[in-house]
């Protein structure tokens, strides 16, 4: 004869039945999470946990606004981490097992990004030491053979298409650590490195200098990039395609 199951037991297991029963109909009445889209715009988010909204730029001035920069430029950067000119080890893990026609979408679409400034940081520096960063933008100093900064980074210091950044909406600490990093070899662009020369060229005072002008500075409207400079480039630079 079949025995039965013993009255603990039955309902021990009724128990367990009616607790599975319970949650699935908890988890079938639950409305479903919306999917996430498989979109580059959503892949790149996770660029914007340290660039900022947007990659407007981060609150702390140490990383730097991407939206809006030259394509070029921004895929320059990237293959820089990627191949040791820049020094990020954050930056390196991430971009190392990507192909290099994902670093040129990741640029694009930064690059396609046209979204307004903040107000400037109000300048630390007394008038002299601005006034002496403004004349090394606008003229640099001829007796050095140090082109001003306007010279590569367009007249209205917004950079240049392809591959030349803007120089305003940047944060005075983030301005002076990339001089001192090209001042003491610690950052690289394509060769030959014409930034290198121009920051190893600069005193320690001068870069804060310029660093406090520029930071001070509005960012115009529209601040786009411009499409050419209007004469040739004071010296080769390998970041620029001839």
């Amino acid at each position: 004869m079949q025995r039965t199951a013993s009255r603990p037991a039955w309902r021990s297991a009724r128990r367990l039945a009616l607790a599975a029963w319970f949650g699935l109909a908890a988890t079938s009445a639950a409305p479903a999470a919306p999917p996430v889209p498989d979109t580059l715009a959503q892949r790149l988010l996770a660029c914007t946990v340290c660039h900022g909204r947007e990659g407007r730029a981060s609150a702390d001035g140490f990383y730097p606004r991407i939206a809006g920069k030259p394509a070029g430029y921004l895929f320059n950067q990237l293959t820089g981490f990627r191949d040791g000119r820049r020094h990020y080890d954050l930056m390196t893990a991430l971009i190392d097992p990507l192909s290099e026609d994902y670093l040129r979408r990741i640029a694009a679409h930064f690059a396609a990004l046209d979204l307004p400034y903040p107000p400037p940081q109000p300048p630390t520096a007394p008038p002299a030491v601005l006034a002496r960063g403004r004349a090394l933008v606008f003229d640099g100093d001829a007796r050095r053979d140090l082109p001003a900064c306007t010279a590569c980074h367009g007249a209205a210091l917004t950079g240049v298409a392809p591959a030349i950044p803007g120089l305003l909406g940047l944060p005075r600490d983030y301005l002076v650590a990339q001089l001192g990093a090209w001042r003491t070899g610690r950052r690289h662009a394509l060769a030959p490195d014409c930034m290198a020369v121009v920051a190893k060229a600069l005193a320690p005072d001068e870069v804060a200098a310029v660093a406090q002008w520029l930071a001070a500075q509005p960012v115009p409207t529209p601040a786009a990039p411009a499409a050419t400079l209007p004469a040739p480039l004071p010296r080769r630079c390998g970041s620029m395609p001839q």
